[in-house]
C-alpha cells in the first residue's frame, strides 16, 4: 500500500483537553483500520508541528477520508503527503528519460 506522511498540529481544543489525546490516538488508529488504512507510526515532535503520523492506506481518497473525519471532532487539524519509500524512488528515478 502507499506510503504518507501527515502532520498535524493540536487546534485550541485540541491542546485544552491534551489529556485526552491518548484516547483520541486509540480512536484515530481504529479510525485508519475501519477505512482499510494503517496507522504505522506517531510521533510527538517540537517545532512547527504537533505530531507526525506515518501511514498506508489503499490510495489517496481513503487518506482524505480519514483527514476530514480526524479533523470533524475539532482537536487536530492535517496536513497529509503522499511518500515514496526508497525502493519506489528508485523506481521513478529509473525510468526517467
Amino acid at each position: 500500500m502507499p506510503t504518507y506522511i501527515t502532520l498535524v498540529n493540536f487546534t485550541q481544543k485540541g491542546v485544552e483537553n491534551v489529556k485526552e489525546s491518548p484516547q483520541r490516538l486509540d480512536a484515530a488508529k481504529n479510525a485508519f483500520k475501519g477505512m482499510g488504512a494503517e496507522l504505522k507510526e506517531f510521533y510527538l515532535v517540537m517545532g512547527q508541528y504537533d505530531i507526525i503520523l506515518v501511514s498506508e492506506a489503499p490510495d489517496d481518497v481513503t487518506v482524505a477520508k480519514i483527514a476530514l473525519t480526524l479533523g470533524s471532532f475539532g482537536n487536530v487539524r492535517t496536513e497529509s503527503f503522499r511518500a515514496f519509500k526508497e525502493d519506489e524512488y528508485r523506481e521513478i528515478v529509473s525510468a526517467l528519460p
